[in-house]
């Protein structure tokens, strides 16, 4: 099978935490259907109702906005007294730091890599990447610098050629948010790769609510539709599209409407703003712009919905 990812985290069958699905025995895509169908069933069956949400993951399409959403999101919810920590697991996309306005980006976490499958003693600082239950607290300074209220974690880049695929990463990245312990007024927003390769190696298994950026476009919508299938998959209850660069209120009700036949519920709308395509450009952040009160709008609704369900 090559590299195998269980969605449980265990490194060998019948480890602690193995459901027995028979994913890492499957030889045929028959024996792998039926296997995931059965990993499908027992995240429903054990997801956790009522929840607050802490940790939170953007998905979606390349170029969809990601970085903006995480962006303007961490912003709106410090001025909900949330204390935010955004963490950049895309191995590829090198600009968010400049988004969120820090001069340069922290130690990357690709540099402890070897300490999640170290056998023996951990070398000196680097013992709490091995805490079965990771605070905020426990990071070091240079891995989580901290400016106006926003941590910045970032897992890594692919920086040469030949350095080999982003797998090692997604283990960290996966590792790491399903160990973070938050305490009550902490948010975790995770900013992913583009596409869905991170939901079949696991990395959402353990946030508590997934938002799918969407552009006016197909094969945005279209994938939304798998990101929301994949997030009831692993048992997030808590999923759905937030549309991004809409030009005209047209086009909004076409979207939101190819949305619900692909059964995915619209969160929001921020319609295009070129304040903040200006921004991007620049590499700086999109502030004092109509897309920030729009996300600033959404946020808000998502908290108290959150709150009125807890």
């Amino acid at each position: 099978m090559g590299v195998f990812h269980c969605p449980f985290g265990c490194p060998y069958y019948e480890d602690e935490g193995c459901i027995d699905c028979g994913l890492c025995t499957a030889e045929t895509e028959e024996e792998m259907v039926e296997a995931s169908k059965k990993v499908r069933a027992y995240l429903k069956e054990h997801a956790i109702q009522g929840k607050s949400i802490q940790k939170i993951a953007v998905c979606g399409k390349g170029g969809t906005g990601k970085s903006t959403m995480v962006t303007l999101m961490a912003q709106a919810l410090t001025k909900l007294n949330y204390s935010v920590l955004v963490m950049d697991t895309d191995e590829s996309n090198p600009g968010l730091y400049r988004f969120l306005d820090f001069e340069k980006t922290p130690k990357p976490l690709s540099t402890l890599m070897s300490r999640f499958s170290y056998k023996g003693q951990p070398e000196e600082g680097t013992d709490w990447i091995m805490l079965p239950e990771i605070k905020v607290s426990d990071i070091p300074p240079e891995f989580i610098p901290s400016q106006n209220g926003i941590k910045f974690l970032m897992v890594g880049k692919i920086e040469d050629p030949f350095q080999g695929c982003a797998c090692e990463m997604s283990d960290v990245s996966r590792g790491l948010v399903l160990r973070l312990k938050l305490a009550e007024n902490e948010i975790i927003l995770i900013d992913t790769e583009a596409g869905i390769e991170s939901f079949g190696r696991g990395v959402e298994r353990s946030v508590d609510m997934v938002l799918s950026v969407v552009e006016p476009a197909f094969e945005a919508m279209a994938l939304a539709e798998k990101i929301i299938y994949m997030a009831e998959g692993m048992g997030i209850n808590r999923a759905g599209a937030v549309l991004n660069k809409v030009p005209s209120e047209n086009i909004k009700e076409k979207m939101i409407a190819e949305l619900k036949a692909r059964n995915v519920q619209t969160l929001g709308t921020i319609h295009f703003d070129p304040k903040v395509q200006e921004a991007g450009f620049e590499g700086r952040p999109p502030i004092n712009s109509k897309a920030a009160e729009e996300v600033e709008g959404i946020t808000k609704l998502l908290m108290n919905i959150v709150q009125q369900t807890t």
